[in-house]
């Protein structure tokens, strides 16, 4: 498919700026907000900025334009990642992100259609993302359109069964206009995954349920780009690439600390993690 967004183009070199400057709006968000989900976010950086500037067929200008790729966040709870990726691709003004979950601020603590450009879905409750780009991308195949679907889910809301319920409705109509990426940073809101629930083997659970399955990196560019490629070369079935990433990366005190799910950053933990993302 031909990318028609100016914003692609981008060196590895330049993908990982980005993505440190994303880190920085993710600290400087959630230190101003008083609130947020630190470790999520952070650990998705390269991700986002994968989709936003190499992946994604889409136009920051035209916001609505019909042939744009279209993209879920299941675990909408690491929007400030989203956000932050948002405004550096040029669909709304960097200001706007220190108003994150502010009373009346169109970025609030999950992402919420129509508030914001770029914005696909609604999110909230864990689990439901995926079974929205399903519909999705079925819809798009009846209609005979051209652009993909993708979606992110978190590890931790593999715990849901409604989530494999999309799993396998994607698996009987052959969805292979539908790119999943999972968020294996192996941590959720009570501690590591394994524990919680175990989810392994979760590559051969995707295999068993009919999906072409890719393992990467998820702080590797190259491998996102090439397994986001790999998944548009499959015409048979959906794809899912489970990106192996660190909770909290880049932060030191954060790193694969599942306390940071959903913890606050103060004044003193705020300039420390700046000093860290240079």
């Amino acid at each position: 498919m031909k990318k028609d967004n100016a914003v692609m183009e981008k060196t590895p070199e330049e993908l990982a700026k980005i993505a440190t400057t994303v880190r920085r709006e993710i600290v400087k968000m959630i230190y101003a907000a008083g609130s947020g989900h630190p470790a999520g976010s952070l650990g998705m950086a390269e991700i986002f900025v994968a989709l936003y500037f190499g992946i994604l067929n889409h136009d920051p200008k035209k916001p609505s334009w019909e042939l744009r790729d279209r993209f879920f966040l299941s675990n909408g709870h690491i929007c400030p990642a989203l956000y932050a990726t948002l405004a550096l691709a040029g669909y709304f003004s960097s200001d706007k992100l220190k108003t994150l979950r502010q009373l009346g601020s169109p970025l609030q603590g999950h992402p919420e259609k129509g508030r914001l450009p770029g914005i696909e879905s609604s999110s909230g409750p864990l689990g439901e993302g995926f079974a929205q780009a399903c519909g999705y991308a079925l819809a798009a195949r009846m209609d005979s359109a051209r652009f993909r679907v993708y979606c992110i889910t978190s590890d931790g809301e593999h715990d849901e069964g409604n989530h494999w319920e999309a799993v396998a409705f994607a698996s009987k109509y052959c969805l292979a206009n539908l790119t999943l990426i999972v968020d294996r940073n192996q941590i959720q809101s009570d501690g590591r995954t394994e524990n919680v629930m175990p989810l392994e083997p979760l590559a051969d659970k995707y295999r068993a349920f009919g999906f072409n399955v890719i393992n990467i990196n998820g702080h590797d560019f190259e491998q996102i780009l090439s397994a986001a490629d790999a998944a548009r070369r499959e015409y048979q079935k959906p794809s899912v690439i489970i990106a192996n990433v660190v909770a909290g990366k880049g932060v030191s005190f954060m790193e694969g600390n599942y306390r940071w799910h959903a913890k606050p950053i103060d004044k003193q933990q705020c300039e420390d993690a700046l000093k860290e993302l240079k």
